[in-house]
């Protein structure tokens, strides 16, 4: 009881942090601020990779389509990507725990280089689907490794200030993503190779380098090897859940949601998530996904709301490029430029909610606030139409983008901090596996709600603006009807055309009269979107008041697993050498937090200790 003095009382959240030379049991002593800040930088490297490779492709995709003369396959190109990353997020988690970080991180590098080299050589769209697939297996890894390395090197405590530059990442990858996609499409050749193939090629530079500063740079402890079984027959499973579920969400707006395809595919879904709750059940500990952690309240309140939060933002936040496109006529590059005061939204919560939970221990106000302000921005976004001003969407972008900054990482941060250390890989790839799936969920929902209210919108503008003196005198002026775009307007009012949305290129090119129904008809739909988007995230605020605040651990991962290890190999006798107290070992044992006293007790192998915990 000799070392209670000068252990932190992890019941004060605003306890200071331990100095960090301080020996643990194990006699791990944490790096620098110095050596962390050398780390992240190749860890960011691949984070920019996989968040940028996503807004540049869709920049570019048309190009590319026309280029290789498969521009109706386009969507196969952006699904395979979709299925293989959202597939083997939860992988390389569940791998990376049992057999280590480091390997499998410069693995899913080099498997991203790889796909983007074979990418950039791809002569048709069936060849590039295939690249894209086996860039995806890479992308898996690249964002929730370096979240999970992250954990490793730094406690919880320091952990939230540092996560801000990721997200500073994810937001400059945003806005890069569109400026470096137009410029390679728009140029016929660099360096004597077409220009859309840089889209791929600059990857391969960039990853190389990333692959050599963390072989240079990141050196691990070795951990006691544990005997673990791979859980083959839950990975089956969830490749059968998931890829007919992602290829519906994917093409359901255009075989028809109630088409024979798109049911086979709910059906095979269905059956893939019964087959993988059963192999996980069997599987216990050695589970991909283990059920156990949903017994966390922590863990499964988490999980919910990044849903919620995957759902509203990558699906709400789908449909502004193309009002910006569309309504406000702006290229893909603009588009992109104009939503920076989202990232600089996403920069700012993120470095404030990272460096006041660094100062108080306290990181629950953060979602809470975060869902809100994402409710309000969808709500303000809600507002838009054909005439709005620039000024009012950059208000809203920063409003929602504030939001998100708030809530991302504090959401992670709970999850790590929440489950035992032995668990923390899994935890953190399942963290961002529920939020792609909820991203998807919402694109394809948000999205067929504004292609399909679109055309009803459209035909309510041109009947309440077809007999204004304006749209008249533009269809009785022969100069002016003689365009063909224009002409085909008034076709479609004759009605010997039908509207054709899947090419909107043709309303940037009508007079501005006759544009007009178009443009309202937009957006009325963009704001039907955004206000379920608010509907949605106001479960996301609901979730957010629901999750636990537990006190932050003053270890990093690695340390809490060395800890362990040594209490392990201690036994009863190592009691004393460890903490003194047998709570230390027992602490150390299961979660790694330093609790002298008594108080509440870590998840065991059944969750159950953790959700006792969650409760106070």
């Amino acid at each position: 009881m000799t070392q209670q003095s000068t252990t932190t009382d992890p019941q004060d959240p605003t306890t200071p942090e331990p100095v960090a030379h301080e020996p643990s049991p194990s006699g791990f002593v944490p790096p620098t601020h110095r050596q962390i800040l050398t780390i992240l930088g190749g860890l960011m490297i691949g984070m920019f990779l996989a968040a940028l490779d996503q807004t540049i492709v869709a920049t570019s995709i048309r190009t590319i389509g026309d280029d290789l003369n498969g521009l109706s396959l386009q969507a196969w190109v952006t699904t395979a990507y979709l299925l293989t990353a959202t597939i083997s997020t939860p992988l390389y988690g569940k791998l990376s725990d049992v057999y280590g970080r480091k390997p499998f991180y410069m693995l899913a590098i080099s498997i991203f280089v790889l796909g983007s080299l074979l990418s950039g050589t791809a002569t048709s769209m069936y060849e590039l689907a295939i690249y894209r697939g086996l860039q995806g297996l890479g992308a898996g890894g690249l964002m929730s490794l370096a979240i999970t390395i992250l954990g490793d090197l730094v406690a919880p405590r320091e952990r939230a200030r540092y996560q801000a530059y990721f997200l500073a990442v994810f937001g400059t990858s945003s806005v890069l993503g569109p400026v470096i996609g137009g410029f390679f499409a728009g140029a016929d050749t660099i360096l004597g190779i077409a220009g859309w193939r840089w889209v791929f090629l600059i990857n391969v530079p960039i990853g190389i380098v990333g692959v050599l500063v963390i072989w240079r740079v990141l050196h691990l402890p070795p951990l006691q090897r544990v005997e673990h079984r791979i859980d083959w027959p839950g990975a089956l499973a969830l490749i059968l859940a998931l890829v007919p579920l992602l290829v519906v969400a994917e093409q359901g707006r255009l075989w028809g949601w109630d088409s024979t395809k798109a049911v086979s595919c709910y059906a095979l879904g269905v059956l893939g998530v019964v087959l993988f709750l059963l192999a996980e059940r069997r599987a216990k500990a050695d589970a991909i996904l283990p059920l156990y952690l949903f017994k966390n309240r922590t863990f499964s309140v988490g999980a919910g709301a990044n849903t919620v939060i995957g759902l509203g933002m990558f699906g709400g936040l789908a449909t502004l490029p193309l009002y910006l496109q569309i309504v406000k006529g702006q290229s893909p590059t603009e588009a992109g430029l104009t939503l920076i005061p989202f990232t600089v939204g996403i920069m700012s919560g993120s470095v404030i909610a990272g460096q006041t939970t660094s100062r108080t221990g306290r990181y629950k106000i953060f979602p809470v606030l975060g869902t809100m302000l994402m409710v309000v921005g969808a709500v303000v976004f809600s507002r838009v139409s054909a005439d709005t001003h620039l000024p009012f969407v950059f208000g809203a972008s920063i409003l929602f983008g504030l939001g998100l900054g708030f809530t991302m990482q504090p959401l992670v941060l709970a999850v790590q901090n929440a489950v035992p250390v032995r668990d923390m890989g899994v935890a953190t790839s399942s963290s961002l596996f529920f939020r792609q799936m909820g991203g998807t969920l919402g694109t394809a929902i948000f999205l067929s709600v504004l292609f399909s209210t679109v055309k009803d919108n459209i035909a309510d503008a041109f009947a309440r603006l077809a007999k204004t003196p304006a749209f008249q005198a533009a269809l009785n002026d022969p100069n002016v009807m003689s365009e063909p775009h224009n002409a085909l307007v008034g076709k479609i009012l004759q009605g010997k055309a039908k509207l054709d949305l899947d090419n909107s290129s043709f309303i940037g090119h009508l007079d501005d009269r006759l544009a007009r129904p178009f443009l309202e008809g937009f957006a009325q739909s963009t704001d039907t979107v955004m206000v379920l988007t608010a509907i949605a995230l106001v479960i996301g605020v609901v979730l957010a008041f629901m999750l636990p605040e537990l006190p932050l651990r003053n270890v990093s991962g690695i340390q809490g697993r060395m800890d362990d290890d040594h209490a392990r190999s201690a036994g009863p006798q190592g009691v004393t050498a460890v903490g003194g107290t047998a709570t230390v070992v027992a602490q150390a044992d299961q979660d790694a937090r330093v609790n002298p006293g008594p108080g509440p007790h870590p998840a065991g192998p059944d969750g159950s200790q953790a959700a006792s915990s969650d409760r106070q």
